[in-house]
């Protein structure tokens, strides 16, 4: 089936590319374009164009029997200047679509004579005087094989009762999609009658709908218009046949599908989230939350998980934190005490006694490291401290209502609400919007 619907695919490619490669067909097939034509597209010679090319073969045939300067060899070239004059006139090609054909006819013709005129060419062409000096033979074999090709592809196609150019391709095409159908009816009736495992204990049964569903490109080859469509059930069908395979262009289109579609919902995503907390904080829900503690929090497990955070955080900054940063603080603490001493009149007047500020210096660095060990087992002891943990989980809650009540009286949070709501429409123009 799948090579059946792959004879059908070429079969139909090559119906739609009739017209518009006819003449190419034709200088490769020529019988076979012509038969082709005739019974399938109703195509017929044109009469004009048809009669034009009997006449220059009666006058080949009259110069080889009298010569050129017979009268029955001058009746016909003054038919053929008629002909060619009424050629250029009436233009027979354009019915068909090939004006260009006769475009190009016309200027073989005037480079050929070295005239202006396309009319004045074919007169001065077929005249018994030009064809005896530049020769009969050459004369006639520049036409043969520059001109009558071109005028032999011009062609008539008849019109259907429809009102459109006639169209039998169907009378092939029938065949095809007949089988298509059968097979199509059949592979339906199988699959919707075979039970299918629809989990370990039950038993189901496709419909229809379900089966045609399933394999709805197959009903593509059953549309007597768009035929050129068939080909995703015809490639369907021989990757499924394994004559060809597709899973590697399969995984590349995939992997390109996933990648547009990801980026284009990930920024989706991100711009409704930012629209939302930005309409969040045009409603206030952000100053209500921290003034009145947002709505009833339901805990789950019975453990103040924030609390727990931030002991936890807390031990990390006193045990591992502080000792890798023990020496900046020590130099910071050392300098703030420093220049808070300066500012006492004795002590400024000690620096002046020799050794004084050396003295003094180490002092101070003495003073800060007892300072900084002092508060830093502090630290660790209250929080390993039963009492000295929950006075730290209580300074945390009184931090956090303190706040909220400061929250509350600060004219400022509406100020920096309006600035949030344009910092984030700054975010979605400069980092998320990429277009």
């Amino acid at each position: 089936m799948a090579i059946a619907a792959l004879i059908n695919l070429l079969l139909v490619l090559f119906d739609l590319s009739y017209i518009p490669w006819r003449d190419l067909y034709l200088r490769q097939f020529p019988q076979f374009t012509q038969w082709y034509g005739t019974q399938f597209k109703g195509i017929e010679p044109h009469r004009s164009t048809e009669t034009y090319l009997r006449t220059i073969k009666a006058l080949e045939n009259q110069v080889a029997s009298t010569g050129l300067r017979s009268p029955q060899t001058e009746v016909l070239l003054s038919n053929l200047r008629s002909q060619s004059a009424e050629m250029i006139d009436e233009n027979p090609f354009e019915g068909a679509g090939k004006a260009g054909t006769l475009e190009r006819i016309k200027r073989r013709m005037r480079d050929r004579m070295e005239v202006v005129s396309s009319k004045q060419a074919f007169i001065n062409f077929w005249n018994a005087e030009y064809l005896s000096q530049s020769g009969w033979t050459d004369s006639i074999s520049f036409f043969d094989r520059r001109i009558a090709p071109l005028v032999a592809t011009n062609y008539y196609r008849g019109i259907g009762e429809n009102g459109e150019p006639i169209d039998l391709f169907w009378q092939i095409d029938l065949g095809f999609v007949a089988l298509f159908a059968v097979e199509l009816l059949a592979r339906t009736f199988y699959l919707s009658h075979r039970p299918k495992k629809k989990d370990q204990q039950t038993l189901w049964r496709a419909t229809w709908l379900d089966t045609l569903v399933w394999r709805w490109y197959d009903l593509l080859l059953l549309l007597p218009f768009w035929r050129w469509l068939r080909v995703i059930p015809v490639v369907t069908r021989l990757n499924q046949a394994q004559l060809i395979n597709l899973n590697p262009l399969n995984a590349s289109v995939a992997h390109g599908v996933v990648s547009a579609f990801a980026t284009e919902i990930t920024e989706a995503v991100v711009l409704q989230v930012i629209d939302q907390v930005q309409e969040l904080l045009r409603q206030g829900a952000i100053a209500r939350w921290l003034i009145q503690g947002g709505r009833q929090y339901i805990d789950l497990n019975g453990i103040d998980e924030g609390a727990a955070i931030t002991k936890h955080l807390t031990m990390v900054m006193v045990d591992q934190v502080l000792p890798q940063i023990r020496p900046d603080l020590d130099a910071l603490m050392q300098h703030i005490l420093t220049r808070v001493l300066n500012t006492s009149p004795l002590y400024a007047g000690l620096q002046h006694l020799p050794g004084a500020s050396e003295i003094s210096s180490r002092v101070t660095q003495q003073i800060v490291s007892e300072a900084t060990n002092n508060t830093q087992r502090a630290l660790k002891s209250a929080l390993e401290d039963e009492v000295g943990a929950k006075l730290f989980e209580r300074l945390i809650v009184q931090l956090g209502a303190a706040f909220q009540t400061e929250v509350q009286r600060n004219p400022a949070l509406t100020e920096i609400q309006s600035l949030a709501i344009a910092l984030l429409e700054e975010v979605k123009i400069n980092y998320v919007k990429q277009d």
